[in-house]
Formats: structure tokens, C-alpha cells, sequence
């Protein structure tokens, strides 16, 4: 084969492959966006579960943004009385009671059974606006600070989802909500 047909072969497989290579550094670069915001905005503060360290409490990396353990279940949640304390946490910082009774931090993980995983990214943004689950379901509870995640960027909350989307999937069934017990 002559040199210029080999050039042109060449040219020809590099422009080929130059639009799939920009789609892929693209949606990289999305997902590391995601991966940022989900730092600074302290999602894994409560959605991966602490374990005790040599150094105290840490974040337990096998199980990042896994939320509550399922396997942790949680005894009756500690009765606060009149305030000025309103809210208990488990040591996992992955269970939470206070008024609007108790509330597990979720699987946001693409586990299609446990966590986000059958989810779309419209079903994610609408949670995030809404304050209800899949944008129309149970209420978001706290201390789960869905006014001000829900506050980003349309494109902010779509590389928020890329990166979840890119984790691992851990299958770890989160316990649902347990309801304020009534005053007596």
C-alpha cells in the first residue's frame, strides 16, 4: 500500500473516532462535575454509613452512598420531651428521628432494587424540586436538605445524577420512614 492511502485510511479512522472521543471526555467531564458536587454539597455525610476507625468515626468507603444499612435495625427512637432538642441520629449518621418521627438516609447508588437504578434523571430532578419521592410520592424527610440541593442548576442536578449513575451498585434495602409516635 502507498503512504497516501495510508494517510487517508488513517484521517479517516481518527475522524470517525473523534466525535465518540469527545462524547466520551464529555460525559467524563459531566461525571466529575457530579462527582464534585456531591463532595462539597456533604451527600456522603449521611448517605454512606460511618464505621468505627482507628481514628473514631469514618466513612465506611465499601459502602459509599449506600445509605442506611439495612442489616443495622434501630431500636425505638429516644423520646426528646419539650425542646429546645428536637432530633436524635444514629452513630452511622444514616437514621434520624425528630418530630417528623424517623427517617433513613437512601440508597442513592444504581442498584435497580434498592437504590437509583431504575430511576431517570427526570424522576431525580423532580425529587430534588419537589420534595417528594420520584416527584410526586412521600414526602422527603429530614434532615434531608432537598430546598437547597433542589436549589442547583438544571445541569448542576443532571451531572449530580451521572455520577451516581457511575458508582457501583450496592444492594442495600433502606428501611421505609417510621412515623411520629403520638403525643399521649
Amino acid at each position: 500500500m502507498n503512504r497516501t492511502l495510508l494517510s487517508t485510511i488513517a484521517l479517516a479512522i481518527s475522524l470517525a473516532a473523534a466525535p465518540a472521543a469527545a462524547a466520551d471526555s464529555a460525559a467524563a467531564e459531566k461525571i466529575e462535575r457530579g462527582r464534585y458536587l456531591v463532595t462539597i454539597s456533604l451527600c456522603n455525610d449521611c448517605h454512606t454509613p460511618l464505621v468505627l476507625g482507628p481514628n473514631g468515626p469514618e466513612p465506611d468507603r465499601t459502602r459509599r452512598l449506600s445509605g442506611h444499612p439495612e442489616q443495622l435495625v434501630m431500636p425505638e427512637a429516644p423520646r426528646l420531651g419539650d425542646g429546645p432538642w428536637v432530633g436524635a441520629m444514629a452513630g452511622t449518621l444514616t437514621a434520624w428521628s425528630g418530630p417528623w418521627g424517623v427517617s433513613f438516609t437512601a440508597n442513592l447508588t444504581p442498584d435497580p432494587e434498592t437504590g437509583l437504578g431504575k430511576w431517570s434523571e427526570a424522576d431525580f430532578v423532580a425529587t430534588l424540586r419537589s420534595g417528594r419521592h420520584l416527584g410526586r410520592g412521600r414526602e422527603i424527610l429530614p434532615p434531608m436538605p432537598w430546598k437547597f440541593i433542589g436549589q442547583m442548576t438544571d445541569d448542576d442536578l443532571s451531572a449530580v445524577f451521572a455520577y451516581l449513575q457511575s458508582l457501583p451498585p450496592i444492594r442495600n434495602r433502606v428501611p421505609d420512614p417510621i412515623p411520629p409516635v403520638a403525643a399521649h
